[in-house]
């Protein structure tokens, strides 16, 4: 209580902004907020990074769902550029010149100057398919398996059949316990296999024929894509 005393009495001192003990203060929270985002960061990057490209899926599908209804390509082909020889060399030539499909390759049609993922979300949504050219290298390719979620995603949105599965190689299931994504849409899902389709090849181009065809996951199981021979 400070009434009856002088004026010149009074403690300037306790009126004082203490500026040190404030910094100290912001860079303590500060440095708390940093560590706290690096250790996040650190143990769940692969979450966040998922998060996010299924948000800029969710993002395009939203704004892009109008004008969906003409597809420019019939597939968007998601492959390593380890396996672009047989891409060009055997897919190309019987999907586009034989039957007649147009496809969508990110070293022919992807526009330059625009982000890659924009690249990746406009090719997906602007095909009626996606052919996704399984190998190991594929599985270990980063931006490989951005395509894969963003094709995983557009297949659990729109619930249609939009995701045709092509292994080069034949991998073990237990390969492929890594590659959770994978291996869940292996389970649910029948693909068509290179290397079992080398004695009948047309039998092979007939079922990926008949998968672009197709207009709905019921069909697509109905046709049995999953190449025994």
């Amino acid at each position: 209580n400070c009434k009856g005393k002088k004026l010149l009495d009074l403690n300037v001192q306790s009126c004082v902004v203490d500026i040190s003990f404030i910094c100290f203060i912001s860079s303590t929270c500060v440095n708390i907020v940093i560590l706290v985002a690096s250790f996040t960061f650190h143990f769940s990057r692969f979450q966040l990074t998922y998060a996010y490209y299924i948000f800029l899926a969710w993002l395009y599908d939203s704004r892009n769902r109008q004008k969906r209804a003409a597809c420019r390509y019939d597939a968007f082909v998601s492959y390593n550029s380890h396996d672009e020889a047989w891409v060009y060399r055997e897919l190309v030539p019987h999907l586009e010149q034989d039957q007649g499909w147009r496809l969508c390759l990110h070293h022919r049609d992807f526009l330059p100057g625009k982000p890659i993922v924009e690249n990746i979300a406009e090719a997906i949504y602007g095909s009626r398919k996606t052919i996704c050219v399984v190998s190991r290298r594929y599985l270990q390719s980063e931006w490989c398996s951005k395509e894969m979620q963003l094709a995983s995603f557009r297949l659990f949105d729109e619930r249609e059949d939009v995701l045709i599965l092509v292994f080069l190689e034949d991998i073990p299931s237990s390969h492929l316990s890594p590659y959770y994504r994978m291996k869940r849409l292996l389970k649910r899902r029948s693909y068509l296999s290179w290397p079992r389709a080398a004695q009948h090849p047309q039998l092979f181009w007939e079922k990926l024929r008949q998968a672009l065809r197709s207009t709905t996951t019921e069909e697509e199981d109905r046709l049995r894509l999953t190449v025994t021979l």
